[in-house]
């Protein structure tokens, strides 16, 4: 009665606080608006007030944004094929994350964004879609949402779940309601040992959390060689070729100081750029220019010239191919405290990876790759261009780091099988056979 009454109030609180927050949210997306135009469309799925978002469907699957989008993608497809009969709508929170999601599937699977953790949008989502199992990729801990599923008996699982240190000291405040929350979770997927013992100090019953590894290890092979003898017929010469991936605002002077140093012993260097936010491509194509550089972009020249310095990616979903045209990545969000971003896409394409030192959100990732000689770290623009021009001018030395980051890749796959065996149980039960 009394542990009742406990979370009743914590639930009442937190939720009173969202509602008088929403103003924020709205100032929040129209501020995102102006920098992405996407954030101005589906307000009313932000609050769950759906109009043609269609009937139930038994599986969902939550995954934010374009990372763990990417990093369910082999779940999804495997749960299609095991079971081509049931419905499932696919959430994520950000515009580039529905991009990737109809990129994927289309209208093969529903979408929606997920609401915000009011107690009224999560019970209207919930309702709309009355699904059997939930699926949540990685470290989205919505209490509400938890509470909602518990409510109804919907088993939830947290997969492929990560928590960094860092994140774990930042659920300080709201820790008695997380781990309430927690509680009631049917299994926690985790990565690692060390993101498991997390989830238990964080709420999560030791016998509800399981480590699965890491679902970025079972992507799909990267089919790119008709894509990478385009873009190559197009430059016509042989020539250096360094991407900078996901990279964020504050990390562009960097990049572009690494490139002009690294011209001047590479002249011919081309810098393959894809800025993490699409609101960037403009920004960081007119930063080039004024650096000095020729500049080209996917959504206008298609494809770099003899002639280009930089080639600006402005387009979504074809990272990985341009990853499998350059023979040396930085992959961003590492110079800065963003956490870093996938380092295994790089690996999949034979791509020499380098990254900034601050990686709290893939830490056991960088931490094998590092052991295995498979990524440098560079901490600032002159490290970064000293470790390009090493590993252009070491052409044996960078094949064996692609080369042993490739068995790192193969290594670490199971994840999809394991989480697969944890899931398909609780699945809803087949139509009879008419």
């Amino acid at each position: 009665m009394r542990a009742d009454l406990t979370e009743r109030v914590l639930r009442g609180l937190y939720s009173a606080t969202l509602y008088l927050l929403v103003p924020i949210t709205l100032y929040h997306l129209i501020w995102r608006g102006f920098r992405q135009r996407a954030y101005f469309q589906r307000w009313d799925e932000r609050y769950a007030a759906y109009f043609s978002a269609g009937g139930p469907a038994p599986l969902w699957l939550h995954a934010v944004s374009v990372g763990e989008v990417n990093a369910a993608a082999p779940l999804v497809d495997a749960l299609r094929r095991l079971r081509p009969d049931l419905r499932l709508v696919v959430t994520t929170i950000t515009p580039t994350g529905s991009d990737r999601v109809l990129a994927l599937w289309g209208d093969a699977v529903t979408h929606v964004y997920l609401p915000y953790d009011l107690p009224g949008a999560v019970a209207r989502f919930l309702d709309q879609f009355r699904p059997a199992l939930a699926l949540i990729v990685e470290t989205e801990l919505w209490p509400n949402l938890l509470f909602g599923c518990r409510d109804r008996q919907i088993p939830s699982f947290i997969l492929n779940a990560r928590l960094s240190a860092r994140s774990l000291r930042g659920y300080r405040v709201l820790a008695p309601l997380i781990r309430r929350a927690l509680a009631s979770v049917h299994l926690v997927a985790a990565q690692s040992k060390e993101d498991a013992r997390r989830f238990e100090k964080l709420g999560a019953r030791a016998d509800c959390v399981q480590v699965t590894g890491n679902l970025k290890f079972d992507m799909a092979p990267v089919v790119s060689a008709g894509f990478v003898h385009d873009f190559h017929a197009a430059l016509g010469v042989s020539r250096p070729i360094w991407i900078a991936a996901s990279t964020h605002e504050d990390e562009e002077a960097g990049v572009l100081e690494a490139h002009r140093v690294l011209r001047d012993s590479h002249p011919q260097a081309l810098l393959l750029w894809a800025p993490r936010h699409p609101e960037r491509f403009r920004a960081v194509a007119e930063r080039a220019r004024e650096a000095g550089f020729a500049v080209a972009t996917r959504s206008e020249q298609v494809w770099p010239q003899r002639d280009t310095g930089v080639f600006v990616i402005d387009t979504l979903g074809e990272l990985l191919r341009f990853y499998a045209c350059a023979q040396v990545a930085f992959v961003g969000g590492s110079w800065q405290p963003v956490g870093g971003h996938n380092l295994l896409e790089p690996a999949a394409t034979g791509t020499a990876i380098l990254s900034g030192p601050q990686l709290h959100n893939f830490a056991d990732i960088a931490r094998r790759l590092r052991e295995a000689n498979a990524m440098q770290v560079v901490v600032d623009a002159s490290t970064l261009a000293a470790a390009l021009r090493g590993l252009f001018d070491d052409p044996a030395g960078r094949h064996a780091m692609t080369a042993n980051a490739a068995r790192l890749l193969e290594e670490g796959r199971g994840a999809l099988a394991r989480t697969l065996d944890l899931v398909a149980p609780l699945l809803p039960a087949a139509p009879p056979f008419r």
